[in-house]
């Protein structure tokens, strides 16, 4: 593909988090041609095509199906917002038409989906990106280059914490927190962006020991609280504890404890403590969707990801989350899950 030439993208999804990729769209529209939207529901379709049109100043059409997208040979790349239970059956016939996917977290319900997933796009030749958009902050990429530096030393300790909270109403919808349609709960909706963004950190995971319960605050399928122990590749140690039930809901953090300096991630910013020097702080602090209200965050690191996925289809880049890179956070839940049934230590391949 050209290098030079604006890709030009088709969204599929109008749910919650479309609104956030067309409002990301917009803004890169010097980059991207947001040609037309697709969904099961034509009325939130058109809607949300009219808007874009008025926000873009150029018509966004209606694809009535999938097929549709397959076939027009303007589309370079596809944005796949759905729920997860339809992943696959919208992916196959769009990678079979050469149209690259960008794909909103989780790739699919269980690690064993995501890997046909991510194998179908693999066989079919065409570039497969996660939308976890918490790599594209700018306090994550810091933290990525200290760590890379080897400044910081060996690294001993990890705490994760994703203390959010969801009404009731967020479950009531139907399929909702129900591994038919989501795949689970709490781990697999919302820790598995903070755990995605850990582990591109950290390394693997070696194995984990951990609990998985729903809480009397909700009544769902799945789990609404987590509590993991974890013993990783590289000697260091650590814990997870999410949770949908932790009224009024905060910001997710992660805190690495390295020999010589602490990194702590939280709310877009990154704060540095050294051992032996002055402490810093990076990055701008800004709302991450933990409260009750699960789209209040910035569409800033959206545009990030669907710009740089531009230049990933043409070539000139890597997507900040692969496929293959976005199985690692899938096989650690599926070993929390496995881990929790079965009251052991669950161990993964490294």
């Amino acid at each position: 593909m050209d290098t030079t030439k604006r890709p030009v993208i088709a969204l599929i999804g109008a749910g919650m988090v479309a609104k956030t990729h067309v409002a990301a769209c917009v803004d890169a529209a010097q980059k991207v041609r947001l040609k037309g939207i697709s969904s099961r529901s034509n009325a939130r379709a058109d809607a949300l095509a009219k808007d874009a049109s008025s926000q873009l100043g150029h018509d966004v059409i209606t694809y009535g199906s999938v097929d549709a997208i397959a076939s027009d040979p303007e589309i370079d790349f596809v944005i796949i917002a759905t729920p997860p239970n339809v992943r696959l059956e919208l992916i196959e016939p769009l990678a079979q038409a050469g149209k690259h996917i960008l794909l909103e977290k989780p790739i699919g319900r269980t690690a064993g989906e995501s890997r046909d997933i991510v194998d179908a796009c693999k066989s079919a030749g065409v570039k497969l990106g996660i939308v976890f958009q918490h790599r594209a902050r700018s306090a994550s990429q810091i933290a990525a280059e200290m760590i890379k530096s080897g400044e910081l030393g060996p690294l001993g300790l990890v705490e994760m914490n994703v203390p959010w909270w969801r009404e009731q109403a967020y479950y009531d919808e139907p399929g909702r927190g129900t591994y038919e349609r989501d795949g689970g709960g709490v781990l697999i909706s919302q820790a598995i962006h903070t755990i995605d963004l850990a582990l591109s950190l950290t390394g693997p995971v070696m194995s984990v020991q951990a609990m998985a319960k729903t809480t009397r605050f909700h009544h769902m399928e799945s789990e609404d609280f987590v509590v993991a122990g974890l013993e990783f590749t590289n000697g260091a140690v650590g814990s997870l504890v999410a949770s949908t039930a932790s009224y009024p809901g905060g910001a997710e953090s992660i805190t690495l404890h390295f020999q010589n300096a602490t990194l702590h991630l939280e709310s877009g910013q990154l704060k540095v403590n050294p051992r032996d020097g002055e402490k810093s702080v990076h990055g701008d602090e800004a709302s991450t969707g933990g409260g009750a209200d699960p789209m209040a965050f910035t569409h800033d690191w959206h545009q990030t990801i669907i710009e740089n996925f531009a230049r990933v289809v043409t070539g000139a880049a890597a997507p900040f989350a692969s496929g293959e890179d976005a199985m690692a956070a899938h096989n650690l839940i599926e070993a929390i899950t496995r881990s929790s049934k079965n009251g052991k230590i669950e161990y993964l391949n490294s």
